[in-house]
């Protein structure tokens, strides 16, 4: 920006203005940077667009989740959630359009992947959620856990998380950003490397085998793979890696599994994150029951893995984990829910 203001004989300070404007305020046109004269909004104007989500729907559920259908400019949607937990407010973004991960247990993988968003557009959601919040709320946190898989529309990712992260941006610290990832390992490499956002890596499976049909990723990357990068990656002293452990009833959540998962980990900076399944229409697969969920947290704990289980939010509308599927709930904003 200060660039294209110096080839026009701009003060360069007029750059600060633009993107205080663009990024703090949420200007929908240049139209209303008021504060920089006309000659220049018309410049801006004709050589620049601010893309919008436009928010087309809001469910809220009974526990103070909101969910949000977003539409950009070519029709495309998708969905983000607000996640209130005082004194956090956690934004939860998207991507891509879909998904072509393939995850058996994750219903935005039955949509497919339409195409990448681009990086404007992913800071586009974050604006959305912000100018729907009310007067006293302000977002936290941000995780890239909605729809898509991040790492598989790197370069994207990275620009928007450099909008996120800047001064001149947003200003959120990196610490309070997390990517969430099935594994893609040269990508998961870069990251760590070239951001400071928190990693999440879905796991869901102790055995290649079990793994593999539940992510086909498995196939690609496998757990020896995986971990062995997990291992090596250049995270600060205290930092761990997060795995994300779906737990499914009677598939993946006895404690023989419990142990083999805490076997796997060994010699991993690692935090496990069980997340009990949150059913969609059609799914094939059961929630286990809180017992089950509490045992299986506790021989992890045994093992000596620090573990923490995920409490699901937004149930009753769709808006958990693994559940996001272009608004099969979403009502018009503004509508009595």
């Amino acid at each position: 920006m200060r660039q294209w203001l110096k080839l026009r004989g701009e003060p360069t300070y007029r750059a600060q203005q633009i993107l205080a404007g663009v990024y703090r305020s949420g200007i929908l046109s240049f139209e209303a940077l008021t504060n920089v004269p006309r000659s220049l909004r018309l410049a801006l104007a004709g050589e620049f667009y601010l893309p919008e989500a436009v928010v087309e729907g809001v469910s809220a559920a009974a526990d103070g989740t909101r969910k949000l259908l977003l539409r950009f400019g070519d029709g495309v949607a998708v969905e983000s959630v607000i996640i209130a937990d005082p004194p956090r407010l956690t934004l939860c973004i998207s991507s891509q359009a879909g998904c072509g991960m393939g995850c058996r247990f994750c219903a935005t993988a039955r949509l497919g992947l339409r195409r990448n968003l681009r990086g404007a557009e992913i800071v586009a959601e974050v604006l959305a959620a912000r100018r729907i919040l009310e007067p006293e709320e302000r977002l936290t946190n941000i995780v890239f856990m909605g729809m898509g898989e991040p790492l598989a529309n790197y370069e994207n990712l990275v620009e928007a998380i450099e909008v996120l992260t800047a001064n001149w941006g947003l200003g959120f610290s990196p610490r309070r950003i997390t990517v969430s990832t099935v594994g893609l390992l040269p990508q998961m490499e870069r990251l760590v490397r070239e951001t400071s956002v928190q990693l999440a890596v879905s796991l869901t499976a102790a055995t290649d085998k079990l793994r593999s049909e539940l992510m086909p990723v498995n196939r690609r990357f496998p757990l020896d793979a995986l971990l062995d990068v997990c291992r090596r990656l250049p995270l600060p002293q205290r930092r761990r890696v997060t795995f994300e452990y779906v737990l499914l009833a009677g598939i993946n959540d006895d404690l023989e599994e419990a142990r083999r998962l805490a076997s796997r980990l060994r010699g991993v900076r690692a935090k496990v994150n069980l997340i009990p399944f949150n059913p969609f229409p059609g799914a094939a697969y059961q929630r286990p029951t809180e017992e089950t969920v509490r045992r299986f947290q506790q021989e992890l704990l045994q093992c000596g893995v620090p573990t923490t289980v995920r409490r699901s939010r937004g149930l009753d509308v769709q808006a958990a984990c693994g559940q996001l599927a272009l608004g099969m709930h979403a009502v018009p904003e503004g509508a009595a829910q």
